[in-house]
């Protein structure tokens, strides 16, 4: 969901998910018609759903996954009575991702820009992001892994957990909509290398497979890693 340097700490997993939170609950009362009390009403709504479900996170990692989770169940809730979900959901979706997505893109860009190997610096941000962002409660299998192609593929999602167990498993898009603020900034002619996510469990797939496979040169031996 964020991109984070190569020394991932606690410090960074709570800054980023505050700086997440509190954009998203801020764009949500800028664009409401009758913002008064909502900013309140959402973080208590918030830390209600923490409280209660503190114990479905087990580790440091998942603790923050869990908050993004229950800050975006918690503005559903809050938003659902005025707004039908084919208004609402797209709102939603607006409100978690727009507020990062100038800088994000611009960071992301630049660091694929000055990369001598754009497409082994993606590789690394992506294993790395598997470990110490997304962490344990994620489960991932690679069905190719060489100097061609990386496949980092999502068999079990922590937030379709979290957002299912509270009968709103539909919310699941919502975060995956936020992975376009870094694979945008992927450009093939420039960097050398391709993206795509052709399905998501949120939208119904058995798995979240994200492709990264080079376009140009540096030919080596396949070499396909189990998961």
């Amino acid at each position: 969901m964020t991109h984070h340097s190569s020394e991932t700490t606690t410090p960074d997993l709570v800054d980023q998910t505050h700086l997440a939170i509190e954009a998203f609950f801020t764009a949500l009362v800028d664009d409401h018609p009758a913002p008064d009390g909502l900013a309140a009403r959402l973080r208590e709504r918030y830390e209600r759903l923490r409280a209660d479900q503190r114990h479905l996170a087990e580790d440091e990692s998942s603790r923050h996954n869990l908050a993004v989770s229950l800050a975006v169940l918690a503005a559903y809730r809050e938003l659902s009575p005025d707004h039908p979900d084919e208004e609402l959901l797209p709102l939603l979706e607006r409100a978690f991702v727009e507020p990062l997505r100038a800088e994000m893109l611009a960071g992301v860009g630049a660091a694929l820009d000055a990369a001598p190997d754009a497409f082994a610096l993606m590789v690394e941000f992506s294993r790395q992001r598997e470990r110490d962002y997304f962490g344990p409660a994620f489960t991932f299998s690679h069905p190719r892994d060489d100097d061609r192609e990386h496949i980092a593929q999502v068999e079990h999602c922590f937030y379709h957990q979290v957002l299912e167990a509270n009968g709103a498993g539909r919310l699941t898009p919502v975060l995956c909509a936020f992975d376009a603020n870094w694979s945008d900034a992927v450009d093939p002619e420039r960097h050398g290398f391709a993206f795509e996510r052709p399905t998501t469990i949120g939208h119904g797939g058995p798995n979240c497979p994200f492709v990264f496979r080079r376009t140009t040169g540096r030919e080596g031996p396949s070499e396909v890693t189990a998961p």
